[in-house]
């Protein structure tokens, strides 16, 4: 264990042998640094956080912070983030609200760049990937593997589907379908492409699969007829593909509403 002689560390934080605390930071109480951890010079990790084996803390970025949120009232949340996550300069990211389960979590892998800021009771999957100046309010969730372009802006209680793509400078007030592309492009909504290809590709997901995910946002994205009526024709003709079935779950399961 390296802890430079100016760091100041709770006598209650728990640090494993093999990280690696640098000049300034600060470490609050009850904090847990798992192994190869390597939290930089004045970065800033607050009361009840643990953090997973091999994630690095860049400089100033405020990690485990009391929540921006009126009612809370100093209730005892967590703030627990994953394995090999990339927390750059500048980020903020708070833990939960006990109204809102008590917990903020990031999910192994995460990438979030510099100045992002995650709100109280966010819940980001795997492999996530937040740019630069995006932020995310109270009560998101951004499933496995999205990524969130830069100076975007999530309203609370919006849900990003698994391996979705949105554009930079976009504003969601809506759910975002798993495996689809969108932006809003300054003030409109947000508007879909289609499926994310480019990434999807990159997953190696097999083309008739992204074939079927193409037909699927063809005919729940692409007509003015009942959600209800699209839904249903997709899960005849797509229903047995896991893939689709994801997709026709998220909308029937949201309660902001979908993009289409």
């Amino acid at each position: 264990m390296t802890i430079h002689p100016t760091a100041i560390v709770d006598p209650g934080a728990v640090i494993d042998s093999s990280a690696t605390v640098g000049p300034y930071a600060l470490i609050g109480p009850r904090v847990v640094v798992g192994p190869d951890v390597e939290i930089m010079g004045h970065a800033f990790v607050d009361k009840d956080t643990t953090i997973g084996r091999g994630t690095r803390v860049f400089p100033f970025a405020s990690v485990g912070a009391d929540p921006q949120d009126l009612k809370y009232r100093g209730e005892s949340t967590r703030l627990v983030i994953g394995e090999r996550v990339t927390i750059r300069e500048s980020a903020t990211i708070h833990r939960g609200t006990g109204h809102g389960g008590g917990l903020t979590e990031i999910g192994d892998g995460c990438l979030i760049m510099a100045t992002v800021h995650v709100a109280h009771d966010c819940r980001l999957g795997p492999g996530v990937i937040l740019s630069s100046y995006a932020v995310l309010a109270g009560h998101v969730t951004v499933g496995e593997g999205a990524i969130i372009g830069g100076l975007s802006a999530i309203h609370q209680f919006c849900r990003i589907g698994q391996y979705a793509f949105l554009g930079g400078g976009s504003g969601v007030t809506k759910d975002l379908p798993p495996y689809m592309a969108g932006a809003s492009g300054g003030t409109r909504d947000v508007i879909l492409s289609g499926p994310n290809v480019v990434g999807l590709r990159r997953r190696e997901m097999p083309m008739e699969t992204i074939r079927a995910l193409k037909d699927t946002f063809s005919i729940i994205c692409r007509n003015h007829r009942p959600l209800s009526e699209v839904l249903a024709e997709a899960e005849e003709t797509y229903g047995h593909i896991l893939e689709v079935r994801t997709v026709i779950d998220f909308y029937r399961s949201s309660e902001r509403g979908v993009y289409r």
